[in-house]
């Protein structure tokens, strides 16, 4: 419950950024799969939203939620975890079919050990990474991005969760919502 509450928190966050950004630019939503190498998928809901005012289109500013509780923990006994980001990124070759993109991101990670004797274990830690990668616009409101990520805050179960690690990858597909300008 408190992940969910964190979720409408962060969208509501975006939500109100873009409105003080004057409802110029154009807001996009899609599906964020992110796999941690010899651990968990996490799946989750991404929003980007971005501005001819921001750089002419090239800055954007997006927010997303992923856990294992859709990805590797759907059904099985892997830890439930949860990553909420809000983000910022620079897409080079704007309006090019293939974008370079590097981005950063701040957020916060929470993994639920279930059983008592473990709740003396760290089980929650902000979150910072950055994230380099390449853009795809496939059709005129879809895309695709795929990153590798690296955080710079992980854990090794003593100082931080043990299942944070550095190393991470995603795939985001996003339809594009419409807005004023393109």
């Amino acid at each position: 419950m408190k992940s969910f509450r964190s979720l409408i928190l962060m969208l509501l966050s975006v939500l109100l950024l873009s409105t003080m950004l004057n409802a110029q630019g154009l807001m996009s939503i899609g599906v964020r799969i992110q796999k941690t190498p010899n651990l968990y998928y996490e799946n989750g809901l991404a929003l980007d939203y971005h501005s001819s005012e921001l750089w002419k289109n090239r800055i954007h500013l997006g927010a997303s939620y992923t856990s294992s509780r859709l990805g590797s923990a759907l059904g099985s006994n892997a830890l439930k975890q949860d990553n909420i980001l809000l983000s910022t990124g620079l897409k080079f070759r704007q309006g090019k079919t293939i974008m370079p993109i590097v981005g950063f991101n701040l957020g916060y990670f929470m993994v639920d050990t279930e059983f008592e004797i473990f709740s003396m274990l760290p089980n929650s830690s902000l979150l910072l990474s950055t994230e380099f990668g390449v853009g795809i616009d496939i059709y005129e409101s879809v895309s695709f991005q795929t990153t590798v990520g690296y955080n710079l805050i992980t854990g090794d179960g003593v100082d931080g969760p043990g299942t944070l690690y550095p190393i991470f990858l995603n795939f985001t597909t996003l339809y594009e919502l419409g807005g004023v300008e393109k």
